[in-house]
């Protein structure tokens, strides 16, 4: 068994788990990060690295892959390694240190402090309700490249901010973008929602996919108003949907962590209910929490600081600031 010793385990390697890396390295700590995934990124290079991103501070918007590309950039003055395509599996975690993560590759990590950053966990997506033979086939449930949909009749399925998103970025490229949605109300942020309403994208609502026609492409689709039963057919050839996904954090499940609704419940300072163990980002939880990127960093931060005293007694949790010296 391979064993690695480090100062800070960051276990994903999403936005936020990239920013405790730079934040790691910045206090001059030895980082490991640890992600299943075979790219650093998250849910942002496996799903939607071409969707614009709103809420991180300093940019007005920016798309998802840069925004890795950035972060990646910024960790590299810690020179954090990356451990990638690799899952946890096992955890052991103590008072006196230090805690001990075991891989699927029967690796071993002893970190004086692990900060648990991994999203969602492993996700997969909420299959399209009729369709699904197309998937691969003009229907998708991610767009990895906004040029595939170059002049195309685009069908976007659902009503969250992950349609919106994709309406709002297809728009431009598009012949036609149209969203079909089983509720007049949709789940996405209201301000996305009237952007896209004045971009001219078409709202089906209260309906649902009933049928898809076409041959060796796709050339329409059947809508169905879920009252009145009435279909219309909308041209199409490419549907995405965007239906959401099913989340499961896999064998941190098992690990002893006090968990809600397969978060990780943390205090103020980010620690969770084990010893030496913290989290942040969207696997953490807590009163009033708000999943955002730009929280997710705040925590992060907050969980780097709160972990330095375990690294060693002799450090305080504040870290000076970054910017330069500053009085009292």
């Amino acid at each position: 068994m391979t064993t690695r010793t480090c100062d800070i385990l960051i276990v994903g390697a999403g936005p936020a788990g990239l920013y405790g890396a730079y934040y790691a390295g910045f206090r001059g700590f030895d980082t490991v990060v640890l992600d299943t995934l075979p790219e650093a990124g998250g849910q942002i290079t496996a799903m939607y690295p071409e969707k614009d991103i709103f809420d991180v501070g300093g940019f007005p918007v920016i798309k998802g892959r840069d925004l890795v590309h950035q972060l990646l950039e910024q960790a590299k003055a810690g020179d954090p390694e990356y451990l990638l395509d690799e899952q946890a599996v096992g955890l052991e975690t103590s008072e006196e240190g230090p805690a001990v993560v075991t891989t699927a590759t029967g690796r071993r990590i002893e970190a004086k402090a692990v900060i648990l950053t991994g999203g969602i966990g492993s996700f997969r997506p909420r299959p399209i309700p009729v369709g699904e033979e197309w998937i691969g086939r003009g229907a998708a449930y991610f767009v990895p490249r906004l040029a595939d949909y170059e002049g195309r009749d685009v069908v976007i399925v659902g009503g969250g901010d992950s349609a919106f998103d994709w309406a709002w970025s297809l728009h431009p490229l598009a012949r036609s973008v149209a969203i079909v949605h089983r509720r007049e109300e949709f789940r996405a942020h209201s301000g996305m929602v009237e952007k896209v309403r004045a971009l001219g994208v078409r709202f089906v609502t209260s309906s649902e996919l009933a049928a898809v026609h076409g041959t060796a492409t796709i050339d329409a689709v059947d809508v169905r108003h879920k009252v009145t039963g009435e279909v219309t057919t909308l041209p199409c050839d490419a549907i995405v949907a965007a239906l959401g996904f099913i989340a499961n954090i896999g064998p941190m499940a098992d690990w002893g962590l006090e968990l809600s609704k397969r978060r990780v419940v943390v205090d103020a300072s980010m620690h969770s209910s084990l010893p030496r163990v913290l989290a942040a980002g969207d696997l953490a939880t807590y009163p009033g929490k708000v999943p955002l990127i730009s929280v997710g960093f705040g925590e992060v931060a907050t969980a780097v600081n709160n972990a330095a005293p375990l690294v060693d007694s002799h450090l305080g949790v504040f870290p000076g600031h970054s910017s330069g010296e500053s009085g009292e």
